[in-house]
């Protein structure tokens, strides 16, 4: 089964409608074998999903689906740039950012549930380093926002 056959079987598409780029940057950018991608926001068929602060508007449960779906945002812009994710040889990074209040201090649970996708998907390539932090707010009001680093063939 190749990844996104993984990723499917996880629950979790790589299809659907995403968010129009009208921004300055790049969704991704490849500089020889590794891709950096753009923060995205947890969007579902280019609506936000779960939209606010963690610890008020947000429980950790609905910041878990919305780092998940930021996170397949991310690949969905690895697979625009190669046209395959099964060009990624190894997930090397993982950024985290969670719009939350002063006192949660659940980030790394939140982002704990991408990295049980990463290493589902992913196996042994999916072994990454991360971080996960808290933000005061996010654009657009996403609760959470994943930017990734990927090593390509």
């Amino acid at each position: 089964m190749n990844y996104e056959e993984k990723l499917n079987s996880a629950g979790f598409s790589l299809t659907g409608k995403g968010a129009p780029n009208v921004r300055p940057f790049e969704s991704a950018v490849r500089t020889g074998q590794l891709v950096f991608v753009s923060g995205h926001a947890a969007r579902v068929d280019g609506e936000l999903i779960h939209k606010g602060i963690a610890g008020a508007d947000v429980n950790v449960r609905q910041a878990q689906e919305a780092a998940r779906a930021a996170f397949v945002n991310c690949l969905k812009a690895v697979k625009d740039l190669t046209g395959d994710l099964d060009e990624i040889i190894r997930i090397v990074n993982i950024k985290g950012y969670v719009a939350s209040t002063p006192e949660f201090k659940d980030q790394p649970l939140v982002m704990n549930s991408v990295s049980d996708l990463v290493n589902q998907v992913f196996g042994e390539a999916g072994k990454h380093s991360r971080a996960a932090i808290g933000a005061a707010s996010l654009p657009g009001g996403t609760s959470v926002e994943v930017e990734l680093i990927v090593e390509v063939k």
